[in-house]
C-alpha cells in the first residue's frame, strides 16, 4: 500500500511540475507577444514622426524668400498694374502706360521668338505678345548704340522676348511685361537680367506657353 501511495504521489508531483512548467511557457509567450507588439508600435510612430520631419523641413526649403526660377522677383524700379483687360478688339487701344503692358489688344500677337524689330510695332499686337509671356525691349533715340546692340545680342537669343523703338517713351530703354514694366537708362544695368529672368513666361503670364511664331511681323 505503502509503495503505491508512494507511486501515485510522485505521478502527481510530475504533472505539477509538467502544469508549472507548461503555466511558465504560456506566460513566457505572452510576454514575447507583448514586447514583439510594443517594438512594432514604437517602429510606427517613428516612422510617422520621421515622415511629417521630413515634410516640415521639405514646406520650410519651399517657403524661404529666394526667389523660384519664372517667379517674379522684388526688383527695385518695377511698376505693376493688376487686373488688365484681354479682351480681343479691332483697332487702335488708348493705353494709360509708355509702352503699353497690358489691356485690350489685337487678336494677332507680334511674332515674339527672339525677334529684334527695326521699326516701331503697332502695340496692340505687342500686347498680345505679352499676354503669351513675353518680354518686350524697346528705347529711344537717346539709348546709346552700344545698348542697343548688348539688348539685341539678349533678345536675339532669348525665346519669349521682342525688341523694337518706341520714340515717344519716356526713358532711353523700358523693359515691359504683362502688367510690368521696368524704366532703365543703360543696358548693363543689373536688373536687365534680374527682369529678364523673372518674367519671361514667368507667372504673370496669361497664356503661358502660348505661340509666339506664327503671329504678325514686319
Amino acid at each position: 500500500m505503502a509503495a503505491k501511495k508512494n507511486k501515485k504521489s510522485a505521478a502527481v508531483g510530475r504533472r505539477e511540475k509538467i502544469e508549472e512548467a507548461r503555466r511558465r511557457e504560456r506566460a513566457r509567450d505572452r510576454r514575447n507577444r507583448l514586447l514583439t507588439i510594443a517594438a512594432s508600435v514604437a517602429i510606427v510612430v517613428a516612422l510617422v514622426i520621421g515622415g511629417i520631419f521630413i515634410v516640415s523641413s521639405s514646406e520650410d526649403d519651399d517657403g524661404d524668400n529666394t526667389a523660384q526660377p519664372g517667379e517674379p522677383a522684388d526688383i527695385t524700379g518695377v511698376e505693376t498694374w493688376a487686373d488688365l483687360a484681354r479682351d480681343h478688339v479691332e483697332g487702335e487701344v488708348d493705353y494709360p502706360m509708355n509702352p503699353p503692358a497690358g489691356g485690350e489688344h489685337s487678336q494677332v500677337w507680334m511674332n515674339c521668338d527672339a525677334d529684334v524689330y527695326e521699326d516701331e510695332i503697332p502695340n496692340e499686337n505687342a500686347v498680345h505678345s505679352l499676354e503669351h509671356g513675353a518680354v518686350w525691349v524697346t528705347y529711344n533715340d537717346t539709348a546709346a548704340e552700344a545698348d542697343l546692340e548688348t539688348l539685341g545680342e539678349r533678345v536675339s537669343s532669348t525665346s519669349y522676348s521682342l525688341m523694337s523703338p518706341v520714340a515717344d517713351q519716356e526713358s532711353p530703354i523700358t523693359l515691359t511685361a504683362w502688367g510690368a514694366q521696368l524704366q532703365l537708362d543703360t543696358a548693363d544695368d543689373p536688373r536687365v537680367a534680374e527682369f529678364f529672368d523673372s518674367y519671361v513666361q514667368g507667372p504673370q503670364t496669361p497664356e503661358p506657353g502660348a505661340a509666339c511664331t506664327g503671329g504678325m511681323s514686319q
